[in-house]
């Protein structure tokens, strides 16, 4: 597994809803936000980058969104979240969604070779949707303390 460090400021404006994962159920927690979020965005005809994110935080907090080509609109119900990082790991994932959870843990070991501590937040950004799972494309991001 090849990981970037990166130290370059990156700041993520993310525009969706929170919730706790309730027995860990991270996954699921998000998915149930993302419901949350598509009929506002579409009802809303909201324009947005196309990248479904996902950002872990402490206390099993999870939070889903996208980001909004214009993120300053008010009156959208949507909560906003910006996220910055200065120093972070990141991995780009190809292929099933089921082989992230192992791809994160295996960034968290890899992390811990170079003598860094990861931390959270940890972000998955999803894109480049189709159907071939083969090709499916992850970008997994995990906060360095």
């Amino acid at each position: 597994m090849e990981i970037e460090i990166i130290t370059e400021q990156l700041e993520l404006d993310v525009s969706g809803f929170s919730g706790i994962a309730q027995n860990k159920n991270y996954a699921g927690t998000a998915f149930a936000l993302m419901d949350k979020i598509w009929p506002v965005i579409k009802s809303k005809n909201l324009k947005h980058k196309g990248l479904n994110i996902w950002i872990y935080e402490q206390r099993e907090k999870v939070f889903a969104g996208v980001q909004l080509e214009d993120p300053a609109l008010t009156g959208t119900g949507l909560e906003r979240k910006i996220i910055l990082l200065s120093k972070y790991a990141r991995y780009k994932h190809i292929g099933p969604y089921s082989g992230l959870k192992q791809a994160g843990d295996n960034m968290r070991n890899e992390i811990y070779k170079l003598g860094l501590n990861p931390g959270l937040p940890y972000i998955e950004i999803y894109g480049h949707w189709t159907n071939d799972e083969s090709k499916l494309e992850t970008a997994l991001l995990i906060a360095i303390a």
